[in-house]
C-alpha cells in the first residue's frame, strides 16, 4: 500500500504542474525534442563501431560491447536518479545531468582508446536519462483520457532520437569521424537540456531525512514490485521485446558494412530511416491503449514481432527482407513500449520510482541481449542474433501468457 507520504507528493506535483502557466502543446513539444536529443545518446556508438575499430586496429565485432556498455549506464542511470523525480526539484536535476552528459560525451570523443571510451560512454548514458525525469511529469499534467497520448508523444521523441543517432551518426561519422559526433551530440545535448529545464514548472518537495534518503526510490524499487503485479508484468514484458529489438538493432551495422552486403558506414545509417515507422506509431498505440487497455496493445505488438524475427533472418541474405523486417520491429516494440510504460506510470503513486523499475528492467533486457548478440554474431553470424532475438522475445512472450490481472486504465 502507498504510504501517506507518498500520497501526498503524487498530490503536490499535479497541483504544481497545473500551476504551472506554460503552454501544454509547447511544453510537450519542447520535453519532445529533448527526449530525442537526450536519448539518442546511448545509441550513437552502435552505428559508429566499425570506424570505431578501423580507428583502434581491431575487427568490428570485438568492439559491439561498447554498445552494451551504453545500455548498462544507462540502467545504471536510471536506478540511482529517475527515482529523484518524485522527491526533488526537476529543474536543478535536469539542468546537472545535462551538464554532466555534456562533459561525458566531451570525453568519449576525446578517448585514446577503447576502455576509455567505454567509460565515457557508461557515464554519458548514466547522466542521460532526463527523458525518464520528465515523462512522469507529463503523465501527470494529461487528461486521464488523454494520458497514454500524451505519453505516446514523448515516446515519439525517444524513437526518433534513436533513429536519429544510427541516421546523423552514420552520415556524419562517415564524413568527419566518430569523435566528432560526440562532441556534437555534447552541444546539443547541453543546449536542450538547460532550455528544458528552465521551462519546467518549479515543484515544492519537502526534504525529509539526510542526503542518503534522496535515493531511498532504489531501496523501495523491490517492494514497489511486489506489490503492484501490474507494474511487475510490464517490467518483464518490455524487458523482453527491447531485448529482442536491441540484440538485432545494435548488431545491424556489422551486417550491413559486412561481406553480405558491404555498405559503407553512411549507407548503412541511413538504413535507420526505417526506424521513422516508431514516430507514426506511437500516436496511434496511445489511442488504441486508451480505448481497449494495454494487455491487447501488448498482445498485437508480440504478434508483430514473432514475425519480424525469421524476417531478419531472411534478411541476411534479402535486402527487402531486411527494409520489411526494420519497420515492423520498430512498430512493435513502440506499441508495446507505449501500452506497458502507460501502466507502470498509472499503477503506483510513486510515478517516478515505478518508471524507474520499468525503464530499468527494459534496458537490463536490452543490454543483456546486446551483450550476447555480440559474440552470438562472432561464431554464428547473422543467424546468431536472430537467435538472441528469438530467446529474449519467447521469454517475454512467456511473462505476458502467464499474467492477468487488470488492463491499463482507460
Amino acid at each position: 500500500m502507498p504510504s501517506a507520504t507518498s500520497t501526498q507528493q503524487a498530490r503536490e506535483v499535479r497541483a504544481a504542474v497545473r500551476e504551472h502557466p506554460v503552454s501544454g502543446s509547447l511544453f510537450l513539444l519542447l520535453i519532445a525534442v529533448c527526449t530525442a536529443v537526450t536519448a539518442a545518446n546511448i545509441y550513437l556508438a552502435a552505428p559508429l563501431l566499425p570506424l570505431m575499430a578501423h580507428d583502434f586496429g581491431t575487427v568490428p565485432s570485438a568492439v559491439t560491447w561498447i554498445a552494451s556498455v551504453a545500455q548498462f549506464g544507462y540502467a545504471a542511470g536510471l536506478l540511482f536518479f529517475a527515482p529523484l523525480g518524485d522527491r526533488v526539484d526537476r529543474r536543478p536535476l535536469v539542468a546537472g545531468l545535462s551538464v554532466a552528459t555534456a562533459l561525458a560525451l566531451v570525453g568519449a570523443a576525446a578517448a585514446p582508446g577503447t576502455t576509455a571510451l567505454a567509460v565515457a560512454v557508461f557515464a554519458a548514458a548514466a547522466a542521460t536519462v532526463v527523458p525518464q525525469l520528465l515523462v512522469p511529469l507529463v503523465a501527470a499534467r494529461a487528461p486521464a483520457d488523454r494520458r497514454a497520448r500524451h505519453v505516446a508523444a514523448v515516446i515519439a521523441g525517444l524513437f526518433t532520437g534513436i533513429v536519429a543517432a544510427r541516421v546523423v551518426g552514420g552520415l556524419a561519422g562517415q564524413a568527419f569521424g566518430w569523435r566528432w559526433v560526440f562532441a556534437g551530440s555534447a552541444v546539443l545535448t547541453l543546449a536542450l537540456g538547460l532550455a528544458t529545464a528552465l521551462a519546467l514548472p518549479p515543484e515544492r518537495r519537502a526534504r525529509q531525512g539526510g542526503f542518503f534518503s534522496l535515493f531511498s526510490g532504489v531501496a523501495e524499487l523491490p517492494g514497489l514490485l511486489r506489490h503492484s503485479p501490474d507494474l511487475w508484468r510490464a517490467c518483464l514484458r518490455q524487458a523482453g521485446m527491447f531485448g529482442a529489438w536491441s540484440a538485432l538493432w545494435t548488431s545491424l551495422a556489422l551486417l550491413l558494412t559486412g561481406p553480405a552486403y558491404g555498405m559503407s558506414t553512411a549507407a548503412a545509417g541511413l538504413f535507420g530511416l526505417f526506424g521513422l515507422t516508431s514516430s507514426a506509431v506511437a500516436p496511434l498505440a496511445g489511442g488504441l491503449v486508451d480505448r481497449f487497455g494495454a494487455a491487447r496493445v501488448v498482445g498485437t505488438a508480440y504478434v508483430l514481432a514473432a514475425v519480424a524475427v525469421p524476417l531478419f533472418w531472411l534478411g541476411g541474405h534479402v535486402l527487402a527482407a531486411l527494409f520489411t523486417a526494420a519497420m515492423v520491429v520498430h512498430a512493435a516494440l513502440v506499441a508495446s513500449h507505449v501500452a506497458n510504460q502507460t501502466l507502470a506510470l498509472t499503477t503506483t503513486s510513486t510515478p517516478a520510482t515505478a518508471n524507474t523499475a520499468y525503464v530499468v528492467s527494459g534496458f537490463a533486457g536490452g543490454a543483456l541481449a546486446s551483450a550476447a548478440a555480440g559474440p552470438a554474431f562472432g561464431h554464428w553470424g547473422w543467424t546468431g542474433v536472430c537467435a538472441v532475438a528469438g530467446v529474449w522475445l519467447t521469454l517475454g512472450w512467456a511473462s505476458t501468457a502467464l499474467g492477468g490481472g487488470r488492463t491499463a486504465p482507460r
